[in-house]
């Protein structure tokens, strides 16, 4: 019977709850599930960095509206990314530490922290290149994933597709603010803020 029901058995035992099946399966495929949530677990903690990051940066952009609003679609979008991708750590053996210290210090990214001279001006350059960082990020977990891990690579590509978006808006930004020159992004403002349109996953709800 078990002959012709193949996929009823593999390399994780029968009620066996200390492996994961779903990342075995990665393991097969050649990605090593392990390697594969740190660098998620690296790359979430950017991501809830930077929303918090962004918050400060969102704050002294004082007077200029329209800068702020971007961000704030950028800044809500990184903490969607962050709750899109933390299931997926979990799936996959792994867990947040337990001090938000060591989860920050382990980001893929560099702080992104209100610089000196908080003009609109370096504000916009901090976020661009914060931006490009996340784009290298979540580009190598897509080439970590594409052919081994359809899950985590729906995933990554659903951030990195926001990610590009975000970069764009922030090159359009900076070009009119420090050069003057009209360099569009296509921009179009999200329905609501921090809409997410590619990565916006179930809310946390703690009250079940």
């Amino acid at each position: 019977m078990s002959d012709d029901k193949p996929h009823m058995s593999g390399t994780v035992p029968p009620g066996d709850t200390s492996q994961r099946v779903g990342a075995e399966v990665v393991r097969e495929r050649g990605v090593d599930p392990e390697e594969l949530r740190e660098k998620l677990l690296d790359a979430i903690a950017a991501e809830f960095t930077t929303y918090y990051y962004y918050t400060n940066l969102r704050t002294h952009l004082a007077g200029e509206e329209d800068y702020k609003e971007i961000t704030e679609d950028a800044r809500l979008e990184d903490r969607a990314h962050f709750e899109l991708v933390l299931p997926r750590v979990y799936e996959l053996g792994g867990k947040l530490p337990n001090d938000i210290r060591d989860f920050a210090d382990r980001a893929s990214c560099a702080d992104a922290y209100l610089p000196d001279d908080p003009s609109a001006e370096n504000i916009l350059e901090v976020l661009l290149e914060a931006e490009r960082c996340a784009i290298r990020t979540w580009s190598e977990i897509c080439d970590m994933t594409r052919d081994a891990d359809p899950r985590t690579y729906d995933m990554a590509q659903r951030v990195l597709n926001e990610e590009m978006d975000h970069e764009a808006w922030f090159i359009e930004l900076l070009s009119k603010e420090r050069d003057g020159e009209v360099n569009p992004a296509g921009h179009f403002v999200r329905g609501e803020p921090g809409e997410a349109p590619y990565s916006t996953n179930n809310r946390f709800n703690d009250s079940a």
